[in-house]
């Protein structure tokens, strides 16, 4: 039986169904279906301006955010697709925050849904910090179908690790 590590947390029949399409090689087409697009953010500078367009759309009264990049050392076996940090700086005697999201740079190749996503997610982490409730909810407003994409990212996931593996 294949071993599904990004869907475990998911029920044992979704897993069957994912398991259906991988034995009949039908992931990749699954996938290139239901997601045939590829969007046009590949540099910092529009990935900047993408979030930054979704923040102003979704959470006026948040924080703002200083930097957002594309990062090539974030990947899968740190557990982490997107990031947030504030870096604390003493300029002068004050003491500064800085806000940084970060993306891994796979999705510069991923679907526009998956990015959206993401970003999505990071930007739910300026309002608020832990994976409860409310962060969930705030995700759900940004992007209403949050959860089916978080799992259909997971299967994106999936297949990226088969193709590696052939």
């Amino acid at each position: 039986m294949t071993v599904l590590k990004y869907l475990q947390a998911y029920p044992q029949t979704l897993q069957d169904q994912v398991r259906q399409l991988i034995e009949r090689d039908q992931l990749g087409s699954y996938l290139s279906e239901r997601y045939p697009q590829r969007h046009a953010v590949q540099s910092d500078k529009a990935l900047y301006a993408y979030a930054l367009e979704l923040k102003q759309e979704h959470l006026r009264n948040a924080p703002s955010f200083d930097k957002v990049l594309f990062d090539n050392r974030l990947d899968l076996t740190h557990r982490a697709l997107g990031l947030h940090t504030t870096i604390s700086r003493v300029q002068g005697g004050k003491l500064k925050a800085k806000r940084e999201l970060r993306v891994a740079s796979l999705f510069k190749e991923a679907a526009p849904e998956f990015l959206k996503m993401i970003v999505v997610h990071e930007l739910a982490h300026l309002k608020e910090s832990d994976h409860n409730k409310a962060f969930y909810k705030l995700c759900e407003y940004m992007q209403p179908d949050y959860h089916q994409l978080e799992f259909d990212l997971r299967v994106y996931l999936t297949w990226r690790d088969m193709q590696a593996g052939r």
